[in-house]
């Protein structure tokens, strides 16, 4: 009849409390009374992603999965795009094991304090999901949205372009936040050069808000990447970018990743007579939540530079 709903206490304190009770018992009865209640240790399990679900939720999936489909049955790309998180660049813990000889498991530091000379990494990735490849930069600047779309140009020079010689759309999936989010305006502005420079015609759709753990390129890729290096320090640059590269499945998923080590700087604005141009000149937006879908097309005249 005690208020009290739950407990953090270990079995052994649970045997001494109900010892003291006048229940004597062994912390080994109590936890196999636990595991008769069909208890378990357990770990919490990030799958609440917060917030309240958006009522088009199931039909933005759908529209994607139309988009998707008519691409891929046209011959052109589509690909899932995402930044994973920052790595710290030394001799740092890694998370999980490897197989390592019995009793010498891998030295590392203490502290995860960041070194200052190697500093961190943002791997930027890119998954074709028609080709079931990968391509990651390591960037070693700030996560923009000029680095992202930089990474899909690269992207698109060394394998898109030879995997699809005749496309005439690219099709992005991105989740709603960070340097691909909906409302940021870099990244459309970033993306409208490169459908100039390119020539094609580059539609986003978006994952509608909370659903950013369903984007492909988690499950397909980052997982996988996680799963190679686990256990492993990441002690350089090289060693982050050759892990990657190395990373493979048994469905035949490939990886090309490469360095990036140029600058990009936080900070840029673009102003609301910028967007008013684009979206006059080369931006549509889909009347199905023109927020999250739109379309960029080459336009007629070469924008400005910077």
């Amino acid at each position: 009849m005690s208020p009290l709903r739950w407990t953090c206490k270990s079995t052994r304190a649970l045997a001494r409390a109900l010892t003291g009770a006048g229940h004597p018992v062994s912390d080994f009865v109590v936890r196999r009374l636990l595991h008769q209640m069909d208890y378990s240790l357990q770990a919490s399990v990030k799958v609440n992603e917060g917030g309240s679900q958006h009522p088009d939720r199931d039909a933005q999936f759908r529209y994607i999965s139309g988009q998707a489909a008519a691409h891929l049955a046209a011959g052109d790309p589509v690909i899932s795009v995402d930044a994973k998180k920052k790595e710290n660049v030394g001799e740092f813990k890694n998370g999980g094991r490897e197989w390592r000889p019995e009793g010498s498991p891998e030295p590392v530091n203490v502290h995860d304090f960041q070194d200052k000379e190697l500093g961190k990494v943002t791997p930027y990735g890119i998954y074709d999901i028609g080709g079931n490849t990968g391509w990651v930069s390591v960037g070693t600047d700030h996560d923009t949205a000029a680095f992202a779309v930089a990474t899909i140009a690269r992207w698109w020079q060394a394998v898109g372009r030879p995997a699809y010689p005749r496309a005439a759309r690219l099709l992005i999936c991105a989740d709603g936040g960070g340097s691909n989010g909906y409302r940021t305006r870099l990244w459309k502005t970033e993306l409208a050069r490169l459908a100039g420079e390119t020539g094609l015609q580059i539609t986003v759709c978006h994952l509608p808000p909370g659903t950013s753990k369903w984007n492909k390129i988690e499950h397909r890729l980052f997982s996988h990447i996680s799963m190679n290096w686990r256990g492993r320090p990441l002690t350089s640059h090289e060693v982050i970018v050759e892990t990657i590269a190395a990373t493979t499945t048994r469905t035949g998923l490939a990886v090309a990743a490469e360095l990036d080590t140029a600058r990009y700087p936080k900070g840029i604005k673009i102003s609301d007579q910028q967007m008013r141009d684009l979206e006059q000149r080369v931006l549509r937006r889909h009347e199905f939540h023109g927020e999250w879908n739109y379309t960029l097309s080459p336009p007629r005249d070469p924008p400005e530079p910077h």
